[in-house]
């Protein structure tokens, strides 16, 4: 199946113009013709079936019918993740962890973290490539960076979590959560949280975790961490 995301569709709605580019692809790559099916997702759960009644090179019109409404996965996962140096290397995590169905992602800007901005479009285009590949009708949430400190002060209504490197007494990730939780998990940067990062996190009820015993980059212990909840949960 071939899946198409536009946050602009409602189960209202009727008709819808596919954009210039997805109109080419439609047009060029995939060659469809008038009468053919596409499928829609507004990435909130819902899949819509679209007829093509007219077709150019650059314009797609489709008749859009509502399909069905998928509920969302019965645990949730929210990664607060230190930017990579690297920007491939965060956009790997982002494509991996959104594959694996991850809710929502928190980039955080951390006292080690090396990258200070990120280019909030071009992560939610690599999640809605990723969300469309792997058949999914649920988009994460993509936050904007956001300061450690805001970030922990945060109401959060899940079991929390902190993968850190420090030495002491951390239980494996996977033996303090099970299925159908909502688990938010801190992931520091390349240089690891700060004594005092960690101090302020454990004051406000997140737990210390192991994600093994071998040190692993920020960016595979983000998809780490998602592969462990979805193996837990499926």
């Amino acid at each position: 199946m071939q899946l198409f995301y536009n946050s602009q569709l409602d189960t209202e709605s009727t008709s819808f113009t596919l954009d210039r580019e997805e109109s080419k692809h439609v047009f060029k790559v995939l060659r469809k013709k008038i009468g053919d099916n596409i499928n829609l997702t507004d990435g909130k759960g819902n899949l819509y079936h679209g007829t093509i009644n007219h077709i150019t090179s650059n314009r797609c019109d489709l008749d859009i019918a509502f399909a069905e409404a998928y509920p969302p996965l019965p645990y949730q996962l929210h990664i607060a993740i230190a930017p990579t140096k690297m920007n491939d290397r965060m956009e790997w995590f982002l494509e991996k962890a959104t594959e694996m169905g991850i809710t929502r992602i928190t980039p955080i800007l951390c006292q080690h973290s090396e990258r200070q901005k990120i280019n909030l479009d071009r992560f939610d285009r690599i999640i809605v490539s990723a969300m469309k590949q792997s058949l999914q009708f649920h988009k994460p949430k993509l936050d904007e960076l956001m300061n450690y400190e805001e970030f922990i002060n945060l109401n959060l209504s899940s079991h929390k979590f902190i993968a850190h490197c420090e030495d002491g007494n951390k239980n494996h990730l996977k033996q303090l959560i099970s299925t159908n939780q909502s688990v938010t998990v801190l992931i520091g940067p390349e240089g690891d949280f700060t004594p005092q990062e960690i101090e302020l996190a454990l004051k406000n009820n997140f737990k210390p975790v192991s994600l093994g015993a071998t040190r692993l980059r920020t960016e595979t212990a983000g998809v780490y961490t998602a592969a462990a909840l979805n193996i837990i949960n499926n």
